[in-house]
C-alpha cells in the first residue's frame, strides 16, 4: 500500500471512529421506540434539514449525477431542476401538515402508523401493504449505497469489490444498530456538511487544473458540439425521444412526496414552527449541491484523459480528487463520498427496520411486546436487512443512478399521491389509499420490465398518475370518511389549504 493510500486510510479511520462515537453516545439515550425511530421528536431545524437532504441525496450525488453529466453533458441538469422543485414543494406543503398529524397521536412513529391512524384502519391492510412496499424498494435502495461504497473502496485502495462492500456495510450497520434515529440524524448533519463543501470545491479546482473556463469549454466542444445543449448530445434522437428524456428527468421531483426516510424527518422535527427555517436551509443546500454535482461531471469530462466509459463514469469525482489534491485533502474529500453513502444507507436501514418491527413483528407476532424488546428486535433486524441488501449489491457493474432511480420511482408512485391527498383531501378513504399504493407500486414494478417507445418514459410518471386516479376513483365510489376522521382533519390546521369535501 502506498503512502497516499495509507494517509487516506488514516483519515477514513478517524472519520468512521467519529461516526461510531455518535452511535455509542445515543445508545445510552435510547430507551423506547419513539427514541429509536423518531428521536423523541426533538430534532432542531438545522439537524432536521441537513439530515433530510443528506439522507435524500446519498452516494448518487457524488457518483451517479456527476456520472450522468459526464456522459450526457448539460442535459443532466433536468434531473437537478426536477429535484430542486420537488424538494421545495415537499417542504412547503407536506412537511408542516404531516408534522401536525403525527402530533395528534404520540403513537405515530412510522409512515404506516400515520396511514393507519389517518383512516382508522382496523384491518391492518394499510399497514401491511405500506410495509411490504417499504421493504421491497428499500432493499433495492440500500443496495445502491453499498454499490457506491464498493466502487469507492475498490477504486481508491485497489481491493476486491466484495471486500469493499462488506467493509462499508459494517460501519453503517454498527452505528445504526447502536443509536437509532438520533445517531442517524446527527451523523447525517455532519455528513451533509462535509458533502456540501466537497461537491462545491472539486469542480472549482477542476476548472483551474484544466486551464480555466475557456479551456474547459473548448475541450468539451471538441468532444461533442452539443455537450452544452439542454436537450442532449448529437445522437440523432427524434423529438419524441428527447421529450421523453426531459420529462423523465424532471419527474425525479415527483419522488420526494413518497420517500419514507425524508418524510420521517418531517415527523421528528421539534415543532411545526421550525419548518419554515428548515426549508430555507434545505433549499440553499440542495440548489448549490445539485448544481455543483452537474459541474463535477462536466468539468471532469474536460479534465480526465483517457475518458471514462459506461458505469466507470460514476467514478469521475473519485478520480478527479485522487489526481488533483494532496493526500490529506484527497482523503477528506473521499470521506465525503463515504458520508454520502452512509447518510442514506443508515436512514434506509432504519425505516426498513421500523416497517418490519412495527408493522410485521408487533402487529402480527407479538402485539404486547415491550419497548425494550422492540428496540432489540429492531437492532437485529438492521443486520438482517443489510445482509439481504448486500446480496443485491454483489454485481460490480451495477449503476448507482439506475438502482436509485428504480427505488425512487417505487416510493414516489406508491406513497406520493397517497401522502399528498391524505393531507389535503377530506374525502379520501381507506380503500382509496389502499388502491393508490397498490396501483402505484405495481405500475412501477411492471413498467420497469417493458422497453421501447412510451415505455422508455421514467416509470414514476405513469405510476404517480395511475395512483392518483385510483385514489380519486375508489374514494368517490366508497363510503365517505366518518365524522371523527373529518373532525380531526379540520383540526390539524384551519389555515392550511385543503381540497374541499365532495359529497355523493
Amino acid at each position: 500500500m502506498t503512502l497516499h493510500s495509507v494517509s487516506i486510510v488514516a483519515i477514513f479511520i478517524c472519520y468512521l471512529s467519529f461516526m461510531l462515537t455518535i452511535g455509542a453516545v445515543f445508545y445510552r439515550r435510547t430507551e423506547n421506540m419513539s427514541d429509536y425511530f423518531l428521536g423523541d421528536r426533538k430534532l432542531n431545524k438545522w439537524v432536521a434539514s441537513l439530515s433530510a437532504q443528506a439522507s435524500d441525496m446519498s452516494g448518487w450525488l457524488l457518483l451517479g449525477l456527476p456520472g450522468a453529466a459526464y456522459l450526457g453533458g448539460l442535459s443532466a441538469s433536468w434531473i437537478a431542476l426536477g429535484l430542486t422543485i420537488g424538494t421545495y414543494l415537499n417542504w412547503r406543503f407536506v412537511a408542516k401538515r404531516l408534522r401536525q398529524y403525527t402530533a395528534v397521536s404520540q403513537g405515530i412513529i412510522t409512515l404506516s402508523d400515520y396511514l393507519e391512524h389517518r383512516f382508522r384502519d382496523g384491518s391492518k391492510l394499510l399497514r401491511l401493504v405500506s410495509a411490504l412496499f417499504i421493504l421491497i424498494f428499500f432493499l433495492i435502495y440500500t443496495s445502491s449505497g453499498f454499490v457506491a461504497g464498493g466502487k469507492l473502496f475498490s477504486t481508491v485502495f485497489d481491493v476486491p469489490y466484495t471486500n469493499a462492500l462488506i467493509l462499508g456495510a459494517l460501519v453503517v450497520v454498527s452505528y445504526t444498530f447502536l443509536g437509532g434515529f438520533n445517531a442517524v440524524c446527527w451523523t447525517d448533519f455532519f455528513q451533509g456538511t462535509l458533502m456540501f463543501f466537497a461537491i462545491v470545491l472539486v469542480p472549482i479546482a477542476g476548472v483551474m487544473a484544466a486551464g480555466g473556463p475557456g479551456a474547459v469549454a473548448q475541450t468539451l466542444e471538441a468532444v461533442d458540439p452539443k455537450f452544452f445543449s439542454l436537450f442532449g448530445s448529437s445522437d440523432g434522437a427524434g423529438a419524441a425521444a428527447v421529450m421523453i428524456a426531459v420529462v423523465s428527468s424532471m419527474a425525479w421531483g415527483l419522488g420526494y412526496f413518497g420517500q419514507p426516510h425524508i418524510l420521517v424527518r418531517f415527523m421528528a422535527i421539534r415543532s411545526p414552527e421550525q419548518i419554515k427555517d428548515a426549508r430555507r436551509i434545505a433549499m440553499v443546500w440542495v440548489v448549490i449541491s445539485l448544481a455543483a454535482a452537474v459541474a463535477v461531471g462536466i468539468v471532469g469530462r474536460a479534465y480526465l484523459a483517457p475518458a471514462l466509459e459506461g458505469c466507470d463514469a460514476e467514478k469521475v469525482f473519485i478520480v478527479m480528487v485522487t489526481q488533483m489534491f494532496p493526500m490529506v485533502v484527497a482523503g477528506v474529500f473521499l470521506a465525503a463520498i463515504l458520508a454520502a453513502i452512509m447518510s442514506t444507507a443508515d436512514s434506509q436501514l432504519l425505516v426498513t427496520t421500523s416497517a418490519i418491527t412495527e408493522d410485521f413483528y408487533k402487529a402480527l407476532v407479538r402485539k404486547n411486546a415491550s419497548d425494550r424488546e422492540l428496540v432489540w428486535v429492531s437492532r437485529f433486524t438492521v443486520v438482517g436487512v443489510a445482509v439481504v441488501a448486500l446480496a443485491f449489491a454483489l454485481n460490480p457493474e451495477s449503476s448507482v443512478l439506475d438502482i436509485v432511480a428504480y427505488a425512487w420511482a417505487g416510493f414516489g408512485a406508491a406513497f406520493g399521491p397517497t401522502i399528498i391527498l391524505s393531507l389535503f383531501w377530506r374525502r379520501m378513504t381507506r380503500s382509496g389509499a389502499l388502491a393508490g399504493m397498490l396501483v402505484g407500486g405495481l405500475t412501477v414494478l411492471i413498467w420497469k420490465q417493458l422497453e421501447g417507445g412510451v415505455f422508455d418514459l421514467y416509470e414514476i410518471v405513469p405510476g404517480f398518475f395511475f395512483s392518483s386516479i385510483a385514489i380519486a376513483a375508489v374514494s368517490l365510489c366508497t363510503r365517505p370518511p366518518s365524522p371523527e376522521i373529518i373532525e380531526e382533519f379540520n383540526s390539524i390546521d384551519a389555515h392550511s389549504p385543503t381540497i374541499p369535501l365532495k359529497t355523493d
